[in-house]
């Protein structure tokens, strides 16, 4: 089968679109026939290198947290689903992904595949989706009448905050560019403040119960978003690399945010896709083997909306058994 891997760490020209074995799936395992991965920022920071403390992956390694595709055959033990049922996950960080023309994936981690959307598409949704989501509910506890201000919602995650933190009753305030500024207005931020004209800190004049910061802000301008929180207040911070900081006099917490895989909550996630209550934004669809200048493109900070890699066709076999 056709698939990207880097052998050793560095820039995107690392990346190899080659032939590999295609992988037999074990005890508990689902082999997927892949439809598409997606591209996250944080695929270019393992492929350079940056996290092998808490993504030790094996090289070579093939790239993709997210997959959607088809059950293409069953380990043993694997319960509750079938061969040709769609689905959609999001792999063990540091195992194979799935920028391949198949990928081994624990049952445990896959959910149905939204009916709504192009099963492609559907790869979009798994890493970002969860961010959102674990970052709003599971750690900020957000909840009906609430104040949240999302920074840097211009994003992939952001936009799923977004409409995840308007479905939930909350008062949002999102901060986006130029560029990305009406993409955020159609997710439903109650404001939008331009942090490329104006100092948020400025621009927000009543707290807020929540800041999630999506943003790669300087640690100064994230100590900043502290004043705008109330007392008894979060902040969530999704950059790993700057830990969160908290105000403990006003008992403000500063949380991190890793994600984690959830089948559970992905499904939740998917009925949202499918009664039209959260809207998948898929920026761009780019074949496989084009993975590679994806990986340009993010780097030079060229890389805007939610990329999806979408798998090659499999050819038709030449000898199909007569009927």
């Amino acid at each position: 089968m056709k698939a990207v891997r880097f052998h050793e760490y560095g820039d995107p020209s690392v990346l190899r679109y080659e032939d590999v074995e295609q992988p037999v799936p074990g005890a508990g395992q689902v082999l997927i026939r892949v439809a598409a991965t997606s591209f996250n920022g944080v695929d270019g920071n393992i492929r350079g290198g940056f996290m092998q403390g808490p993504i030790p992956v094996t090289l070579p390694h093939t790239p993709g947290i997210d997959v959607s595709g088809t059950v293409d055959a069953l380990g043993e033990g694997v319960s509750g689903l079938e061969i040709g049922d769609r689905v959609v996950g999001f792999l063990p960080m540091a195992g194979v992904g799935a920028a391949a023309e198949y990928v081994v994936a624990p049952a445990e981690i896959l959910t149905p595949a939204p009916r709504s959307i192009p099963l492609p598409d559907a790869a979009a949704l798994p890493l970002v989706g969860l961010t959102a989501w674990q970052a709003l509910f599971d750690h900020a506890k957000l909840a009906q009448g609430q104040r949240v201000l999302i920074n840097g919602a211009g994003g992939a995650v952001g936009g799923y905050a977004v409409q995840l933190a308007k479905n939930a009753g909350a008062y949002v305030i999102a901060t986006a560019g130029p560029r990305s500024s009406e993409h955020v207005e159609t997710a439903g931020a109650d404001e939008v403040v331009d942090h490329t004209a104006t100092e948020v800190t400025a621009a927000v004049t009543e707290p807020v119960d929540v800041v999630l910061n999506l943003a790669p802000i300087e640690p100064a301008q994230l100590a900043a978003l502290l004043t705008l929180i109330r007392s008894g207040g979060v902040l969530v911070n999704t950059t790993v690399w700057m830990p969160a900081p908290s105000d403990d006099p006003r008992g403000v917490r500063g949380i991190d945010l890793f994600v984690n895989s959830d089948a559970e909550q992905l499904s939740r996630l998917v009925t949202l896709v499918d009664s039209g209550e959260l809207r998948v934004d898929v920026a761009q669809r780019v074949p496989l083997a084009e993975l590679p200048a994806v990986h340009t493109r993010a780097a030079t900070g060229e890389l805007h909306g939610k990329v999806v890699i979408v798998a090659p066709r499999p050819a038709p076999d030449p000898h199909p058994t007569a009927h």
